[in-house]
């Protein structure tokens, strides 16, 4: 059975953007831009629930990254991670977009609406999100209120992905394979700079001929492997191969998945190590991803339990005390790297004199 469902059209209309909200989407992917571009010193922290399950508890969440977003503002551009997709090796729960009931109904038309009016409200509190793209329809649907997008290391190798990313109107972030390969990201970050010219669906439905700008702000996320790749080793390794392929070398490192051998705790060790980095003066790491909720670990769906309120039904995550941990110890590591830049600018200043 195929049911129609609304059009991108038709759900912005229903949804629109106010002021607010494109106030912050606008002002946000410009400030990640300069972060990636080297033009900010600031760390750009993509922070929150490895999926969002419960909107209720998104709102909260948001609430309260929202004051550690003003109190860290000088040194952290914080981002909440909003997740309404997953994917699966091979069969589970899809998101909130496929089953926002949790219970095999699959109102995907009713997903996308809860999905756009979460981000609304988000943006609305003047705190941009951040999403991963996974199925090439549903960026129709909610891509005008994104400040950052991932391309998941399952799909980063995938062409439509590629395409896909080099027509969306914010900072993408590629992550490396499964495996750790970490050039098939390089690749995908040279092809999704580029434009493409593929079949898509418009967003009145319509199947067209698409033409994409290419997406200048892509960029690598270190995420992991066999083994992890956080590290400064890494880093350095990762860095070369960028450069060898001619684009910018900056990095955004995931503490969770391969890093962090999906143990939400490890994350805490993958932060410290992020921040002795910085803290050397390492401007190549441009950013930090983090999986945390409001209560630490994760739980099951079960037929009759209840579920814990602000808890992860999908990756384990980090919960909040130790969020604000990891940002108060970022945070401090971005204020060090930015006086070991200006001690090393004022020496060759004074070497020039000098001279």
């Amino acid at each position: 059975m195929n049911d129609k469902i609304v059009k991108p059209v038709e759900l912005k209309q229903q949804l629109p953007v106010g002021p607010m909200s494109r106030q912050c989407v606008i002002g946000s992917r410009a400030a990640v831009d300069h972060v990636l571009r080297g033009e900010s010193d600031k760390l750009l922290a993509i922070v929150g629930p490895c999926s969002i399950h419960d909107p209720e508890s998104a709102l909260e969440y948001a609430e309260r990254l929202v004051s550690e977003r003003e109190r860290f503002g000088e040194d952290l551009e914080i981002v909440m991670r909003v997740y309404f997709e997953k994917p699966r090796t091979t069969v589970g729960w899809k998101g909130l977009i496929n089953d926002p009931m949790l219970d095999g109904s699959f109102d995907i038309e009713h997903g996308l609406h809860l999905a756009r009016k979460l981000l609304l409200d988000i943006t609305s509190m003047g705190l941009p999100v951040a999403t991963e793209f996974l199925d090439p329809i549903t960026p129709h649907y909610l891509a005008d209120l994104v400040s950052w997008g991932a391309i998941g290391a399952r799909t980063t190798e995938s062409q439509v992905h590629r395409e896909l990313a080099s027509s969306l109107p914010c900072a993408i972030g590629f992550k490396n394979g499964t495996d750790g390969n970490v050039q098939v990201a390089i690749d995908a970050i040279r092809a999704a700079s580029h434009s493409h010219r593929y079949l898509g669906v418009d967003e009145q439905g319509e199947y067209r001929k698409m033409t994409s700008a290419g997406n200048r702000e892509s960029h690598l996320v270190l995420r992991g492997g066999k083994v992890p790749n956080y590290d400064a080793k890494s880093v350095d390794e990762a860095c070369h191969a960028l450069a060898a392929a001619g684009v910018m070398e900056r990095v955004v490192i995931d503490a969770s998945h391969g890093n962090s051998s999906k143990r939400h705790e490890n994350q805490l060790r993958v932060c410290e190590s992020v921040a002795v980095q910085m803290a050397c003066g390492d401007l190549r790491i441009v950013g930090v991803m983090i999986e945390s909720n409001l209560v630490e670990g994760r739980q099951n769906v079960g037929e009759n339990a209840a579920l814990v309120y602000g808890q992860s039904i999908t990756d384990s995550c980090l919960g909040w005390d130790d969020t604000v941990a990891c940002l108060d110890g970022l945070a401090l590591a971005a204020r060090e790297r930015r006086l070991v830049r200006q001690a090393e600018a004022l020496a060759l200043r004074m070497d020039r004199i000098a001279a």
